[in-house]
């Protein structure tokens, strides 16, 4: 399918040469160090500072949340300024963040610098790259993305040993410090030298408040809160139960070893599910990734084992969560087109990561609450199927649709 005239301009006069590398060397910065790097420092610090390990990992988990909430600002900000003042401004704040915590000489204070973490987080990670790269490549998004978010796999892989090395070596402070001045001699110059100062008006002739208000509407539309909903529910039904998945395992009698193994697996699923994803028809994605979750989660909660069949299943889930990534990259502008993304995928993506930030500690409370593992992925497989079931209807309501307006553009023309 030709990309529309917009999207061409914007793919001739708006991504540089080197720009889609530049991305993804910075992508796999951001996330192994704003997202990776305290998770594999929690020991440490807990040892050193007397902090209990749950109230440092709360911390983290407090920084998400904003995240989540500030994404729908930068996302605004996207539109109206271009990327290149908040992504460079993003990582800026990234490496004061960093040089707090390290610095922090109380909890709360350490708490605080996570905080501004998380906002650095919303201006320099997914959300605004993944704007950044419909609006250079429209229609022809899906491959760079999918080149974007494969590159960012590697980030825990590069940068959350390198975090232990460092906290091991020289301490966790001072490991914070070194991971803040990568962070700022890595990022801040990419950002600065490919990035767009500003976009290309998308809607020529379209007076700004008139797009405000396009944009606005949209963000308030059914047909946009129930996509987003649909996709809560997905959210949520993957994340608990893959980031979960070990005590799930242990439950139905592995080892901790082989269960480890098996959350291992779920990361190399995820590959596997992103390099598969442009070869699902556009119009067929939503239903076939909430039907192949579903199967996947009631796999794991019906059956008592083998446990290689369990982490075989487990594997089709993280394939699943590979291809929700670039679903919600690639699902808004599919829909609403290019026009305003940046505040149409920040408010889309906000309550997405916010389940994301929650989905770990919603695991073993939903365990506690119906007594067991299995049955919190009973519940999270009615979640993902309540998914389908909107996703099927969806389709269904929409076929139906452009049928009757066949039909009625048929008539029209005997009627002539």
């Amino acid at each position: 399918m030709p990309a529309p005239a917009v999207s061409r301009t914007l793919l001739a006069e708006g991504a540089p040469r080197g720009g889609l590398a530049a991305l993804c060397v910075t992508q796999t910065t951001g996330w192994g160090i704003l997202y990776y790097a305290l998770p594999a420092a929690v020991r440490p610090i807990s040892e050193d500072t007397g902090w209990e390990p749950a109230l440092v990992t709360g911390a983290f988990s407090a920084g998400l949340l904003l995240s989540a909430a500030a994404g729908v600002l930068v996302g605004r900000a996207l539109d109206r300024a271009g990327p290149r003042t908040i992504m460079v401004g993003g990582s800026l704040l990234g490496v004061l963040a960093l040089a707090l915590a390290g610095l922090a000489p109380n909890l709360p204070l350490f708490a605080g610098a996570w905080l501004l973490a998380g906002t650095a987080q919303a201006a320099v990670l997914y959300q605004p790259a993944f704007t950044v790269i419909s609006r250079w490549y429209g229609a022809h998004r899906v491959r760079p993305l999918t080149i974007l978010t494969l590159s960012a796999e590697f980030a825990s892989t590069i940068f959350a040993p390198l975090t232990a090395a460092l906290s091991n070596g020289i301490g966790w402070r001072a490991a914070f410090l070194v991971l803040a001045g990568l962070l700022g001699v890595i990022t801040v110059p990419l950002h600065a030298r490919y990035l767009n100062r500003s976009w290309i008006s998308a809607q020529h002739g379209e007076h700004p408040a008139t797009a405000r208000g396009r944009v606005r509407a949209l963000r308030r539309s059914p047909e946009f809160i129930g996509l987003q909903s649909l996709m809560m529910l997905l959210c949520l039904g993957l994340y608990t139960v893959t980031l979960n998945v070990i005590p799930l395992l242990m439950e139905k009698g592995a080892d901790y070893a082989i269960a480890a193994f098996g959350l291992g697996l779920i990361g190399a699923g995820q590959v596997g599910g992103r390099l598969v994803f442009s070869a699902i028809p556009s119009g067929a994605r939503l239903p076939v990734i909430t039907v192949t979750a579903t199967v996947a989660i009631i796999v794991l909660a019906l059956l008592p084992g083998p446990v290689p069949m369990l982490i075989a299943a487990g594997m089709l889930a993280g394939a699943v969560r590979g291809c929700h990534t670039l679903l919600q990259a690639t699902i808004v502008a599919d829909r609403w087109g290019t026009a305003g993304l940046g505040t149409l995928q920040g408010a889309f993506a906000a309550p997405l990561t916010a389940v994301t930030a929650l989905a770990p500690a919603a695991g073993p409370a939903l365990a506690a609450w119906l007594g067991s593992y299995t049955n919190m992925a009973y519940a999270m497989a009615a979640a993902t199927g309540t998914a389908t079931v909107a996703a099927l209807a969806a389709g269904f309501t929409k076929a139906t649709r452009g049928h009757r307006e066949m039909a009625g553009r048929a008539n029209h023309g005997d009627e002539g």
